[in-house]
């Protein structure tokens, strides 16, 4: 159970916390949600957008991370998820195991996610390919 004496309240309002570069991923703008602060480091959540058409996509990956989710908000996404390709569209959540090899390789323009992990410093893992990745939709 999360010790309520080492985080505290938050509310971050539209407008609070602007989308920036600099996270995980260059092609990505993201908006922190004030929670890796309210929890002392223990969950992050922030808001995810696509900011440059798919070309690469994250490559083979997986987190060292306790917990993660992935709630799809504006568009789709797709990831391969070991060996299966898996479409993510708007109202999905999407639970995604520790240490589950990943490839996100496709989205939408208006691709838009909330992410939360544990713990908010959770590390990103390069791995061997597990299949061939299908191409990215060329963005109009």
């Amino acid at each position: 159970m999360l010790d309520r004496t080492d985080t505290k309240f938050s509310h971050v309002k539209l407008g609070d916390t602007d989308y920036v570069p600099g996270g995980l991923r260059d092609f990505f703008l993201y908006r922190d949600l004030g929670i890796a602060e309210a929890t002392n480091g223990k969950v992050i959540a922030h808001l995810v957008k696509a900011n440059m058409a798919p070309e690469a996509g994250t490559g083979w990956h997986r987190h060292e991370a306790d917990f993660q989710i992935v709630i799809m908000v504006k568009g789709w996404a797709r990831f391969m998820y070991e060996d299966k390709v898996t479409l993510v569209e708007a109202g999905d959540v999407v639970h995604q195991r520790p240490g589950i090899r990943h490839y996100l390789f496709d989205y939408s323009p208006d691709m838009e996610y909330l992410e939360i992990v544990s713990p908010a410093d959770f590390k990103s893992v390069d791995v061997d390919p597990v299949c061939e990745v299908p191409a990215p939709t060329p963005w109009a």
